[in-house]
């Protein structure tokens, strides 16, 4: 590796230790679907955020719930306290389109319809609202 390239990287490894955030990777619903969620929760205080996907009706609910207390659970581990009430929120979350997989379903007449089992990659990003304060 180079110079040049060793240095980005240790630049990007030092501005992701102030950032807080969890991922998940191929997770088997439709992008769109999964959007529908994460629009609830975008921008709200992490407690009212798990409350409002436990009581979802969406299935996509479940993943992104856990999700969140993945990155809450970061955001404790690095700091080495537990969160506050109302401290954290939901900085920042959005949803990628990740691998979809092509399947063939029977059709009449000999023919064949095409399938597309789409997936997605969720980041969620959380924050404290001192540290929005200070910037």
């Amino acid at each position: 590796m180079g110079a040049r390239k060793r240095i980005a990287a240790e630049k990007r490894k030092e501005a992701a230790k102030s950032l807080y955030f969890a991922k998940l990777n191929d997770c088997p619903s439709s992008p769109r679907k999964m959007r529908y969620v994460v629009d609830m929760i975008r921008g709200m205080e992490v407690n009212r955020a798990l409350g409002v996907l436990r009581f979802s009706n969406k299935k996509a609910a479940i993943d992104v719930e856990k999700l969140l207390r993945s990155a809450i659970a970061n955001w404790e581990a690095k700091n080495d306290r537990k969160a506050d009430d109302g401290e954290l929120f939901v900085s920042r979350v959005f949803v990628d389109e990740g691998v979809t997989w092509k399947r063939m379903r029977p059709a009449p007449q000999g023919r064949g319809y095409r399938i597309r089992k789409r997936s997605n990659h969720v980041t969620l990003f959380v924050d404290s609202k001192n540290n929005e304060e200070k910037l």
